[in-house]
């Protein structure tokens, strides 16, 4: 992969990404503590769900970033081209699964997702993104150290992507009734002045 194309799909990866804990509004993580509206289950198979949900994304970002910056691509050969591209695909169709099993775990309820976890979700999805960053960094070439400056620039960068699902979910509220009409009636005789 080229370095253009790796920077814009990361960019256009991070945009998607960072809109999602705002447009969708079932729960993209297993949380180890109820959010409003989901069924009553024991304390202790949260903590286990969540853990176990835990260790399966961390597993699946460590493989592929395994498997992506040590895969050699020689562009002249479409073979390992399309060998390279399948592993970024799958890498993103098993993030994919996994960010949406919580939601189809509760489809059958109204969950609603409080401020603070969507902040959560967007924070998990950042290291998922910035995983594949990585992986597509090693791939180029050698991964450049980073201090903590990238680590909060890249962070704000994400939360300004994230604005217009923000914008969409609490700044665009649209009100569940029609909005009543106010009379014009005067009340002393006069007409009613703009």
């Amino acid at each position: 992969m080229e370095q253009t194309t790796a920077v814009w799909l990361i960019i256009l990866l991070s945009l998607i990404t960072a809109n999602l804990p705002f447009i969708v509004k079932r729960p993209l993580l297993v949380l180890p503590w109820a959010l409003k509206g989901e069924p009553d289950r024991p304390v202790i198979l949260r903590w286990l769900g969540s853990a176990v949900y835990a260790a399966l994304m961390v597993g699946v970002c460590w493989l592929a970033y395994e498997l992506i910056s040590t895969t050699l691509v020689i562009y002249t050969s479409a073979a390992s081209v399309a060998a390279f591209y399948a592993k970024v695909g799958a890498y993103l169709l098993t993030m994919t699964l996994l960010m949406f099993y919580p939601g189809w775990r509760a489809r059958h309820h109204q969950i609603k997702k409080s401020f603070f976890v969507q902040l959560i979700e967007m924070l998990v999805l950042y290291f998922g993104v910035g995983v594949l960053a990585f992986a597509l960094e090693m791939n180029l070439g050698n991964r450049f150290p980073q201090t903590w400056e990238f680590y909060a620039i890249t962070a704000s960068l994400f939360a300004v992507l994230g604005y217009p699902g923000f914008v969409l979910r609490y700044l665009m509220k649209r009100s569940r009734r029609p909005a009543r009409r106010r009379k014009n009636t005067p009340t002393s005789g006069r007409p009613a002045q703009a």
